[in-house]
């Protein structure tokens, strides 16, 4: 296999490269930072990037591009994660994972006062207040910001009260005292004791921990029951309906489970949701989707190591057990990792997977929207990364054949353009040198007849054939292009039913795409397309088989008494329903007697039956 070429110095860096964890940067000749990895082995790991050749085209671009290497080491292999995340950002290399996500999430913060404020903010000051988030979700942030307020009356306004302002009596209440949202914190009319068991409690909430703040309620309203201070305890009751109510909002996962952190991944090849979810008692209690996007062929237990990293650095996390889809690549010390099979932890990991998958739709539709053309080259690249295509699949035509119990069989072609429908190019076929019920001949005749015609009226050619079957209708469809030397110059594949098996030629071994990709949706649209439309054409072919059979098989009734009498009743069924003076007023009596004997001669013996029971 042949070998990438480097220069003598960079040569002579590589072999004196030790045999430790540590940090590599690669330059170009202009001396940029492109790349920036890792490695539990320098030596062996910068060494892979140059004795061989890579599958991937961007691996193979990056290794030409290299003129410089330099290396920092350091003790552990998490060490080197943690030093290497953050030169990714310093100097956010061309060839390295990109990190979508740059904005900044909301917080909830409790101010570190003698009578703290609490309220929404984007920057994490890293004070002595305390944060709470972050929200990947700003209208979630602002509900439970509501309850908060609905239940306690904490201050908002800016005023620095300190035991000096409250000394020198110079506080003013406002609106918010009057209207009972507030307690005249400027003025001292509430100690600093008594607010700071609103914000003791405000902190549950915060945490999630609403079960304690539920019971003290429960207590309190048992108690001024009691007392028969029935409006306070109606006060009490309101607030524990509203604290009901916003738990059943939270993901209730198990009593079984306390304290646990997940990461979830919805891989799109080039794109890699990953989310992560805290739960805590039970619910969970924070969640957020990172955005990675792929510059080499970076494996999912590498671009975990980084999520994991990311959260801890950027939310200030300590981690315990963590449930993941694979153990991450890198070795983190006092971390208890858990792939989940079944029960309570595998179906935590299903709502954080469809977090992923769901920001992924989200980012979609948001790029549909901005820019529809985006969204469409974004489904076709991803298409022929599935599919091993050579050029994007802007033109694709799917086939399905039809036919009940060998009759009237026909074929229908439906064409996608730019991945939807173009109704107007939908074609249908009527077998024609086929008899009886053979699915394989029949799909190497209409492809023959299709791309015949194509060539011959000098229309463009499909980038991408889809046929409705297994490896058998596949087969007589690459036999009619290699007959018509359109092998190379159109790709093909078959799309099973049972599975949504995807066969390719010459491949016995399907390929099952992830059922929540855009190209199965595709594939899948097309498929259900061509069997709609066949299915019509069919249905139509034998509703009039059976008239003509009918009508025709009457001797003396030519085409014009035929046509009249479907003018006039619309059916066979009503023809033959009809007395001998509503048949004669149409088409005389000589004919009708004949059109009524040969219908009451040709009733079915069920008909017939079923008549006499009558």
């Amino acid at each position: 296999m042949a070998r990438h070429e480097k220069s003598p110095e960079l040569k002579q860096k590589i072999s004196i490269l030790p045999d430790t964890p540590g940090v590599y940067m690669y330059y170009d000749k202009k001396g940029t930072v492109i790349y920036v990895g890792k490695a539990k082995n320098l030596k062996r790991r910068v060494s892979s990037y140059f004795n061989r050749n890579h599958d991937n085209l961007r691996t193979n671009m990056l290794v030409s591009s290299i003129a410089d290497m330099s290396y920092i080491v350091v003790p552990t292999e998490q060490d080197a994660l943690n030093l290497e995340n953050s030169m990714i950002k310093e100097y956010q290399p061309r060839y390295n994972v990109l990190l979508k996500d740059d904005k900044s999430y909301p917080w909830i913060v409790v101010t570190d006062e003698l009578y703290p404020r609490v309220f929404l903010t984007r920057n994490n000051l890293h004070d002595h207040s305390k944060y709470y988030g972050p929200y990947s979700n700003t209208g979630i942030a602002r509900t439970v910001l509501e309850l908060i307020n609905q239940l306690y009356p904490v201050r908002n306004c800016r005023i620095p009260i300190t035991p000096e302002y409250l000394a020198r009596k110079k506080g003013h209440v406002c609106l918010q005292y009057h209207i009972k949202r507030c307690k005249g914190c400027c003025t001292g009319a509430i100690t600093p004791e008594e607010y700071a068991a609103y914000i003791d409690r405000i902190k549950l909430i915060l945490r999630g921990e609403t079960q304690e703040l539920q019971t003290y309620l429960r207590d309190e309203m048992a108690r001024l029951a009691s007392e028969l201070r029935f409006e306070e305890a109606q006060e009490l009751k309101e607030k524990y309906k509203l604290l009901e109510n916003y738990r059943s909002k939270s993901v209730i996962v198990s009593h079984s489970i306390r304290d646990i952190d997940v990461f979830g991944v919805d891989d799109d090849g080039s794109d890699v949701y990953i989310n992560y979810m805290h739960v805590r008692r039970g619910a969970v209690v924070r969640s957020v989707t990172l955005h990675y996007k792929r510059r080499l062929d970076e494996s999912v237990a590498q671009l975990l190591a980084y999520a994991i990293e990311e959260i801890k650095n950027s939310l200030n996390v300590t981690y315990d057990e963590v449930v993941v889809p694979e153990i991450p690549e890198v070795e983190m010390p006092g971390i208890s990792f858990t792939i989940p099979q079944r029960g309570d932890k595998a179906k935590l990991m299903e709502v954080s997977v469809r977090n992923a998958r769901q920001r992924r739709i989200d980012d979609l539709k948001q790029m549909e929207r901005i820019d529809p053309e985006a969204r469409t080259q974004h489904i076709l690249e991803r298409i022929k990364s599935d599919f091993h295509l050579p050029e994007l699949p802007t033109h694709i035509e799917c086939f399905d054949n039809s036919n009940i119990q060998g009759t009237n069989p026909v074929a229908s072609c439906v064409v996608f353009r730019n991945a939807k429908p173009s109704k107007k190019d939908y074609r249908h076929f009527n077998i024609k040198t086929v008899d009886g019920p053979n699915d394989f001949a029949s799909m190497k005749e209409v492809l023959t007849r299709r791309y015949t015609r194509l060539m011959t009226e000098g229309q463009e050619l499909p980038q991408l054939i889809v046929v409705d079957g297994g490896k058998g209708q596949l087969s007589s469809a690459v036999e009619a292009l290699d007959e018509m030397g359109l092998r190379n110059k159109i790709s093909v594949v078959g799309i099973a039913k049972r599975l949504e098996e995807i066969y390719f030629p010459g491949d016995s071994i399907p390929l099952y795409i992830d059922k929540s990709s855009e190209t199965l949706r595709v594939i899948q649209h097309l498929r259900d397309e061509a069997h709609r439309f066949g299915i019509t054409h069919h249905r139509d072919r034998r509703s009039k088989s059976q008239l003509v059979s009918e009508l025709d098989s009457i001797k003396g009734i030519g085409p014009k008494t035929r046509t009249a009498l479907l003018d006039h009743f619309r059916s066979v069924k009503r023809i033959r329903e009809a007395s001998l003076q509503e048949i004669s007023a149409v088409i005389g009596s000589a004919k009708a007697k004949m059109v009524q004997q040969a219908l009451s001669a040709s009733i079915s013996p069920t008909e017939h039956n079923s008549e006499n029971k009558g």
